[in-house]
């Protein structure tokens, strides 16, 4: 079990390393794509805002408060759909989702995305999974509310 221990300590490192990240801290001006979330269950809230570009993701920021498996989530969401298409983007978020949620397996996010598996655990604590979700959902609903970007 020495394994399984160390393996969370690298988790726990990782998540705390995207918490303190200030990357894709803030809001970009002008916004394509706004949304606000909140987690009433432990009082994290988020706003995201998103720049297109090209039919892409230019720039993802997220603002607001909660705990770090939130804004750990939210900066870790922001890395993998920076420079993604929306149908990407979407197909990466049901993935997200259904590892959380489903407990689909970490191996079907994509390879480049494995930073996100540090998250996998939380799955064991279902009132954290909220957190864990909280920026993921609030990017979807921004997105059904957004226009589309025009070709």
């Amino acid at each position: 079990m020495e394994g399984d221990a160390e393996l969370q300590d690298l988790y726990r490192e990782v998540l705390l390393d995207y918490f303190r990240s200030t990357t894709r801290k803030g809001k970009v001006e002008p916004a394509d794509v706004r949304a606000h979330g909140i987690n009433p269950v432990c009082g994290d809230e988020i706003e995201i805002t998103v720049q297109r570009e090209g039919g892409k993701f230019a720039k993802l920021r997220y603002a607001g408060h909660g705990c770090v498996i939130s804004q750990a989530s939210a900066a870790m969401m922001g890395e993998a759909l920076e420079g993604r298409t929306e149908t990407e983007v979407r197909a990466l978020i049901k993935a997200f989702k259904s590892m959380m949620l489903e407990n689909a397996p970490v191996s079907e996010l994509p390879s480049d995305l494995e930073a996100l598996s540090a998250l996998e655990g939380v799955r064991r604590f279902p009132l954290r999974v909220k957190c864990a979700t909280l920026a993921w959902n609030t990017i979807l609903q921004g997105l059904d509310a957004a226009p589309a970007e025009e070709a």
